[in-house]
């Protein structure tokens, strides 16, 4: 049986080996996936979610057309600014028919979908590229395995935990792993969660600015997003609140302004 010694030698194995570095921001990330696991993990996820019993996908019309425009400057600009990291991408961005679901999501290696929900909350094209270019943050960011990874390291220091209990009560154990559980979920998958989402929103928005997009439009985007309510408090959310988001997006503006500003002077605007 793995004493809590061993356990935690392998946590810290595992940890030490796992660490990359962020493409656009330099912050060092836990991943213990390599890039084609990832991609792997990423197909999968994609053709299960896509064969979903009642997904309807849009392959052609308005709403497809305007996706696709958007997506190859964004893929381009992604390109600029992130060439490493996208280098093996395989990009794909589908389109769900479901006008209730304000929402769109990326996944390992390029692949996206946005829902026809989303399309009719981003009055424009630069605000459905301030979307999309969030998306595809996400999956230049590598955020996916850092998740996992994240997830893997809570569970082997809870299983190393359970270990050096085993002398307290069943109840007691159980009662004191409840409270672990739930102390590393609120204190700190959620936060990495909300820094995930910030982190995305700062590439997100200079990649839709040198795709030759307006970033200020993101600022009325997520207002009228906030406007929607429902959301929980921030402490007990996957993403930032609103106003925090929004505030951020104010603080990255001048930076953003800039590459659009470049973007505009590149293509003659």
């Amino acid at each position: 049986m793995p004493t809590l010694r061993t356990s935690l030698a392998a946590l810290a194995l595992l940890v030490a080996c796992g660490c990359s570095t962020v493409s656009g921001t330099n912050r060092s990330q836990l991943n213990v996936l390599s890039q084609s696991q990832e991609r792997q993990l990423g197909d999968d996820a994609y053709a299960e979610a896509l064969g979903e019993k009642g997904m309807k996908k849009v392959t052609s019309g308005p709403d497809y057309d305007r996706v696709q425009r958007i997506a190859d400057r964004i893929e381009d600009a992604s390109e600029r600014l992130h060439e490493k990291a996208v280098r093996d991408f395989d990009w794909q961005w589908t389109v769900i028919d479901d006008d209730k679901t304000v929402n769109a999501w990326a996944l390992p290696g390029g692949k996206s979908a946005v829902y026809t929900g989303m399309l009719r909350m981003a009055r424009n094209d630069d605000e459905l590229a301030v979307v999309m270019g969030h998306e595809a943050a996400h999956a230049i960011a590598r955020h996916a395995g850092e998740r996992i990874s994240g997830n893997m390291v809570i569970q082997g220091a809870l299983q190393g935990t359970s270990i050096a209990l085993g002398d307290m009560s069943p109840a007691a154990q159980q009662a004191t792993m409840a409270a672990l559980g739930l102390g590393s979920n609120v204190g700190v998958l959620l936060p990495w969660s909300r820094m995930q989402e910030s982190e995305a929103d700062e590439l997100g928005l200079l990649i839709a600015a040198d795709a030759g997009y307006d970033p200020r439009t993101a600022i009325d985007l997520w207002t009228r997003m906030g406007a929607q309510g429902g959301s929980p408090p921030e402490f007990l959310s996957t993403h930032p609140s609103e106003n925090t988001r929004i505030r951020r997006l104010q603080q990255l503006m001048p930076r953003a302004m800039t590459v659009y500003e470049a973007a505009k002077a590149r293509s003659g605007g």
